[in-house]
């Protein structure tokens, strides 16, 4: 039994084997697709022109033939040798065979005379009014005309001189359309050179970006599709270049932050391994002890938030779409209800009015809890914080102010403190990682926000997030 192959499996459409033209380059199809549209319309117009010239050449011949036929046969009259009444034309008529045939088949002229047929006798017998028609023994046209006297007058002339005009006016065509059709594809590749040299600008370019990582932009000229193109790659590049330095300084930073807890929890644990495992080594007390373990554990938790930090800055670096419906009251109130938790001894002192848009709800409690959470760093215990959710005078946005009673933010830091592991003087001996208020710009940036920070009426610091949407109530179920 034989068994049956399986189907070939589904190929990406960049897998799929390429046709024969698709093989063939652009500059090429070009130069082809001119050539083969040039040579169509040289054909088409090669055919109706000698189609045209070649009915009017007929149609001319027989015209002649049938006006001179007529005029023969109602012209004057001759008497030859033999007595016989013939027309004149007998002896005028040129580039013509003519004669004169009986209804009883006699046949008068001259000695070179036309061909003859049944058509031309049932003229001669008034059975039809007069005849054309090709007699193809002799190339010729042949006509016959009625005479008035049970005869007809027959008349033809050679087609030769047509047929070789006609012969010369094809050679023409076809001369003149293959010169056209060699222009058509020399200017077609010149045409797909000068316009395809953008291209491969652009293909040198990819390439070199490719091979060695380069990302300087390409040169843009004109305002053409190819210039947008252009232009767009190099948007592309500058955005490609925006993300390595992000993730390079993301790194360097990451690393230099990573070194100094690392570097007191390996001295610690080797402390406390010397300890325990060397019998010469000094004995600790139990408050040295205590105090290393406390310092261990606080070096571990301080890492835990700095890798969990990290994780979330990389996320928010992640274009994500955002199309979903937050009410921001809630969005504050549930971090509102984790900052609590977090800081039992802070009094929030909250107004919040009802405020709806489009965004990403996990992202945004983060970045309103990472607000409270410094506010409340920062803050005495038994300290408040005002939070106050509000929309602008203007409309269109609503701003989230979160003010603490601690010392506030020097002016000189203020700029910096989005930043990613910027730490003031004053903040390096409190626990934190540094990127906690850069998760909150990157959030609201995605959102199409701003941050700020500023001095709190209170005298503390004041961070304000501003962000886009409407003042819409939801209905609560």
């Amino acid at each position: 039994m034989t068994v049956p192959a399986p189907p070939p499996p589904d190929l990406e459409p960049h897998e799929r084997p390429k046709g024969r033209f698709q093989r063939v380059s652009l500059r090429n199809r070009v130069t082809w697709l001119a050539a083969v549209c040039v040579a169509g319309a040289v054909a088409l117009v090669s055919v109706a022109a000698f189609v045209t010239v070649r009915d009017s050449l007929y149609q001319q011949l027989d015209d002649n033939l049938v006006e001179r036929a007529v005029e023969a046969a109602e012209g004057p009259l001759v008497r030859t040798a033999d007595l016989q009444q013939v027309p004149v034309a007998f002896f005028v008529a040129q580039n013509f065979k003519i004669s004169v045939l009986s209804a009883d088949g006699v046949v008068v002229g001259p000695a070179d005379r036309p061909p003859m047929s049944i058509d031309e006798l049932a003229v001669a017998k008034g059975e039809t009014r007069e005849s054309l028609r090709t007699d193809q023994r002799t190339n010729s046209r042949v006509v016959a005309v009625p005479t008035g006297q049970n005869a007809a007058l027959v008349m033809s002339t050679s087609m030769d001189p047509t047929q070789r005009t006609l012969a010369q006016l094809s050679v023409v065509l076809v001369v003149m359309g293959g010169a056209g059709i060699l222009l058509a594809a020399a200017a077609g590749t010149a045409v797909a050179r000068a316009g395809l040299r953008p291209v491969q600008r652009l293909t040198a370019a990819t390439e070199r970006v490719a091979l060695t990582g380069d990302l300087r932009p390409i040169p843009v000229g004109g305002d053409d599709e190819l210039a947008r193109l252009t232009t767009s790659f190099n948007r592309m590049l500058g955005a490609l270049a925006e993300s390595q330095e992000r993730q390079r300084r993301l790194v360097a930073d990451a690393g230099h932050e990573l070194r100094t807890p690392l570097t007191s929890l390996r001295t610690n644990l080797e402390l406390l391994l010397m300890a325990s495992a060397r019998p010469d080594a000094p004995e600790l007390s139990e408050q040295d002890r205590a105090e290393m373990f406390a310092d261990v554990q606080a070096q571990v938790m301080e890492l835990s938030a700095l890798v969990g930090d990290l994780v979330e800055l990389a996320r928010e670096d992640t274009p994500q779409a955002v199309h979903e419906p937050v009410d921001l009251v809630d969005v504050v109130e549930r971090a509102l209800n984790r900052a609590r938790r977090r800081a039992p001894r802070i009094e929030f002192d909250v107004r919040l009015e009802p405020w709806v848009m489009m965004g990403d709800a996990t992202a945004l409690e983060r970045a309103v809890l990472n607000l409270l959470d410094n506010a409340a760093k920062w803050s005495p215990d038994g300290g408040r914080v005002r939070v106050d959710l509000h929309p602008e005078p203007a409309g269109g946005t609503t701003v989230l102010e979160v003010a603490d009673s601690g010392p506030g933010i020097a002016a000189g830091d203020r700029p910096y403190v989005f930043e990613r592991f910027y730490r003031s003087s004053d903040a390096r001996t409190l626990p934190g990682s540094g990127l906690g208020l850069s998760i909150v710009k990157q959030v609201a940036e995605r959102h199409g926000g701003t941050v700020w920070a500023g001095e709190a009426p209170e005298g503390g610091a004041l961070l304000r997030m501003t962000l886009p949407g409407s003042p819409q109530y939801i209905e609560q179920q």
